[in-house]
């Protein structure tokens, strides 16, 4: 019940209220502020698995949990990381449309990285990936409720600007839910696996803001668009982690493959916070 329907519609409704907040000019600044784009995009869709499969090999984790690790690495960023943006002072247009277009990317980006990383670290013992089946699915949960949130908006622009506030407030819930949720019902091999994902996920966090930072700097962005960059590289869809690792165990709702995203739904919080206070004391 809870692989087949609840993870699923949440994470449809999570998506959905990413369309919701989106105009067509959302997809336009792309085209107007390229530079800004292709760097964020380039940090959470090339570097952010890169960064994650070198430490990998720092911290040697068991190929299940490795799996698990680059299933985060290779989701999204969600609506927490609009809101996180917003919070630092950041661009959060640039962060919307990030978050917008990488989201239907990861169509694609998902589906492959995921075979490659369950053959390459488990090797004869790989659990068949139908890719074309999980590149449908992430269809059906990304693009899908995006396009229909921007189609909203587009035709029903008023009544998406009355719901888009709670629909937002619901989708972060929802988030919370999803993370905590998993994590209650698999108490003890959370807390038993903490001490071995926690310190990788960590490092995973902080390097990809200070690296997303860097380069936004290096290319001559704003304080606001480095921001947007740093969290975009930074902050990742954990519900969707959780989604994609229980489809790919095969049922198992914090199960080997969805651990990595399970714990980061914390360890993100207890790294992310302070440095947006941080942020927002230096603004």
């Amino acid at each position: 019940m809870l692989l087949t329907v609840v993870l699923p519609l949440s994470l449809a409704f999570i998506m959905f209220s990413l369309g919701v907040g989106l105009v067509p000019a959302d997809f336009g600044r792309v085209a107007r502020m390229p530079r800004a784009f292709l760097i964020g995009a380039a940090c959470q869709v090339v570097l952010l698995p890169l960064v994650a499969f070198a430490l990998l090999f720092v911290f040697r984790l068991p190929p299940e949990l490795a799996v698990g690790v680059m299933i985060l690495a290779c989701a999204p960023g969600g609506v927490t990381s609009n809101i996180i943006t917003k919070l630092a002072g950041g661009a959060v247009a640039l962060s919307v449309s990030l978050t917008a277009v990488v989201s239907l990317l990861s169509v694609v980006t998902v589906p492959l990285i995921v075979a490659g990383a369950v053959g390459y670290f488990l090797g004869a013992e790989a659990p068949e990936v139908d890719v074309t089946g999980l590149a449908f699915t992430m269809f059906a949960l990304t693009a899908v409720p995006v396009g229909l949130g921007v189609a909203l908006r587009r035709f029903a622009t008023g009544l998406a600007e009355r719901i888009e506030r709670g629909v937002s407030a619901v989708a972060t819930v929802l988030f919370v839910i999803i993370i905590l949720g998993a994590l209650v019902a698999n108490w003890g091999i959370f807390v038993e696996n903490l001490p071995v994902l926690g310190p990788l996920l960590i490092v995973l966090n902080l390097v990809m803001l200070g690296l997303g930072y860097a380069f936004a700097r290096g290319a001559g962005l704003s304080r606001a668009e480095r921001i947007a960059v740093a969290i975009e590289a930074g902050v990742q869809n954990g519900s969707l982690g959780i989604t994609v690792g229980a489809l790919v165990g095969g049922g198992e709702t914090l199960g080997p493959f969805a651990l990595a995203s399970g714990v980061y739904g914390i360890t993100m919080y207890l790294v992310t916070l302070p440095v947006v206070a941080w942020l927002r004391r230096r603004g």
